[in-house]
């Protein structure tokens, strides 16, 4: 193995990827394995370079003193020179004259390479969305148009001189048009070069592999603590923790195979040639993966067929007889899908793998999810679980307990508070399902893996644990009036406003910048071409969408009253989470945009809570 020729902490000067421009850099990391070397741009940015495309800083001086150094001197032996020379004279002439003309066709090449990385940075550079479920990934709004202009600036000088040379340029189409082709080839191999090397996941989060290991217990244990409590008489959350009822009643075939009915039922739908087809952002080998988008058109199959259920008279409420041998199902379901997908994955390409899974650790890995985007065939098993079962089936549920209410305290109507909590969170699931390309731009489809986390969340936590608040008002009535009620709605209708117009603007921003309806939008530039807005709901807090998921969440609680605390359980889990993230979102900009993201902490400095956090 070689050895390293530059230290950590050394500033040199690094080739930037694609150029022949070389700018300085800091030299923060080794990697022994790829020999690539991670280097800090003065603006923040950091990337991995190979050792060729790194010099010292010694080796740039050297050139520039020993150039400025032997024009003096020739000049100086030109002018001693005897006129009784003259034809020695001449032929030294006629050898700079040649150096001149060598100068010249280098410094041709070079910036015609230089130009041709313009014109390919601009023309060809994907773009990036990410939209928060929904909305996960980092939520500062970013712009695509101004690498472009930072290029041109950095290469203008070069550019101006080119453009004199040109004019006198005998070098065929045919000549260039190969040149270009050697380029596009080189700058294939520096992109796959540097995303092989970059695929290891090296920040780890939720406490690492210890913290994985204690998660995969820990989540399961919350659902069912939460459930066990719903069914006290005092369901206070500082009593000690009900007696686990017998196994053998924790489990039963029967509701196992309602599950799998529903699931495969939801991927029936998934399958109806019905709906658009739109492509996802593309991958690391720059494949884009096509998904059809009928989630709302599944939402409606799925009501129908609950009306032609409940029209022949079928117990929907068996759902909160058995609501807990239908989460110990649940549960079962997405521990066997993960151990699936966790080998599934061992057989997967590098490039498929995901970011934020590919630890090289076993429970990490298992619990984050190893790989990206499994499919079989044309079916995205993480695309599907993320909005249909769990999502579809939490609305499914809230149903059944706005029954069982009926039945159980013998109402011919449900309580204005079990009404106010299907309402407000059939609204959300509506919007989730009618926005549904949104999330093909989030964390959970671009950077996460589908394993333990994402399959235990959107198959057990989702359903069982959101709809908490109509579970608790079977057994714990709440009633509330008019005036009440209608205060609450106004507070889930201004967490909607801000949670819908905040997602919407930062959508539409991604999509097409130039739009004259966002000409009012200021941004700041950063170092990859992006954008970070700076006006807009995007100015007033840097999660406006988080806002918006508190308020709402704080809405669908306070139906339940506030004899305990338990239907707020969903409210702290929300803001812990949303912190979460956010925190995970301020670590991945820092590391992405450098001193533009400080600017624009600095521009907007608070985070979820205005003028609070």
């Amino acid at each position: 193995m070689p050895n390293r020729k530059f230290a950590d902490g050394e500033v040199v000067m690094g080739r930037w990827p694609g150029s022949v421009l070389y700018y300085e850099v800091q030299v923060t990391h080794y990697d022994d394995v790829s020999h690539l070397y991670t280097v800090k741009y003065k603006d923040g940015t950091e990337l991995a370079l190979k050792e060729s495309d790194i010099r010292s800083q010694s080796s740039f001086k050297h050139r520039k003193s020993q150039s400025s150094s032997s024009s003096p001197s020739r000049k100086s032996r030109s002018r001693s020179r005897s006129p009784g020379r003259p034809a020695k004279g001449r032929r030294r002439s006629s050898s700079q004259s040649r150096e001149h003309k060598d100068d010249k066709k280098k410094t041709i090449q070079e910036t015609n390479l230089a130009l041709l990385v313009l014109i390919f940075f601009c023309l060809f550079k994907p773009s990036e969305n990410n939209t928060r479920r929904y909305n996960g990934e980092p939520d500062s709004t970013e712009k695509n148009d101004t690498s472009c202009v930072i290029l041109e600036q950095k290469l203008k000088p070069d550019l101006e001189t080119e453009r004199v040379f040109e004019q006198y340029s005998l070098r065929s189409r045919k000549e260039e048009k190969k040149k270009e082709e050697i380029y596009s080839e080189e700058k294939g191999f520096e992109t796959k070069t540097f995303d092989k090397a970059s695929s290891k996941t090296k920040d780890l989060e939720f406490g690492g592999r210890i913290g994985a290991l204690v998660l995969i217990f820990f989540l399961p244990a919350t659902v069912f603590y939460l459930l066990l409590m719903c069914k006290q008489d005092d369901p206070s959350l500082l009593n000690f923790p009900p007696p686990l009822p017998a196994l053998e009643s924790l489990w039963e075939a029967r509701v196992f195979g309602v599950f799998l009915l529903w699931f495969f039922l939801q991927a029936l739908f998934y399958l109806l040639p019905i709906g658009k087809v739109v492509e996802g952002l593309p991958l690391s080998n720059g494949r884009k993966l096509q998904y059809r988008i009928n989630g709302f058109y599944a939402f409606i199959l799925t009501a129908s067929a609950i009306g032609i259920l409940l029209y022949f008279q079928f117990e929907l409420h068996y759902l909160y007889d058995h609501f807990m041998q239908f989460a110990v199902s649940a549960a079962a379901f997405s521990m066997v899908l993960s151990i699936y997908l966790y080998i599934r994955s061992l057989k997967a390409p590098e490039e498929e793998l995901a970011p934020g899974g590919n630890s090289g650790y076993f429970i990490y890995d298992f619990f984050t999810g190893h790989e990206l985007n499994p499919r079989i065939g044309s079916f995205d098993l993480k695309y599907f679980c993320e909005l249909r079962p769990g999502l579809i089936g939490w609305v499914v549920i809230n149903l059944a307990m706005l029954l069982a209410e009926m039945k159980i305290h013998n109402q011919n109507m449900p309580s204005l508070s079990m009404i106010l909590v299907n309402s407000f969170q059939l609204l959300y699931v509506v919007d989730a399902l009618w926005n549904e390309a949104t999330i093909l731009t989030t964390m959970d489809i671009t950077h996460d893996g589908f394993g333990f986390m994402l399959a235990f969340g959107d198959l057990v936590w989702v359903p069982f644990v959101y709809s908490l608040q109509a579970y608790y008002l079977v057994g714990h009535p709440n009633a509330i009036s008019w005036p009440v009620a209608a205060a609450i709605t106004v507070l889930n209708c201004i967490g909607y406003y801000i949670f819908r117009r905040a997602n919407s603007q930062k959508n539409n921003f991604r999509r097409n910048p130039s739009d004259p309806k966002l000409a009012y939008l200021k941004f700041i530039p950063t170092a990859t071409g992006k954008g970070l807005l700076v006006t807009g709901w995007w100015g007033f807090v840097r999660h406006p969408n988080y806002l918006g998921d508190i308020i709402m969440a704080l809405a669908w609680s306070l139906p339940c009253g506030f004899n305990n605390i338990l239907p707020y359980f969903y409210v702290i889990y929300f803001i812990c989470l949303l912190v979460h993230r956010e925190a995970r979102d301020e670590h991945h900009c820092k590391q992405k945009y450098g001193l533009a993201w400080e600017r624009y902490c600095q521009r907007v400095p608070y985070r979820i809570f205005p003028y609070i956090y």
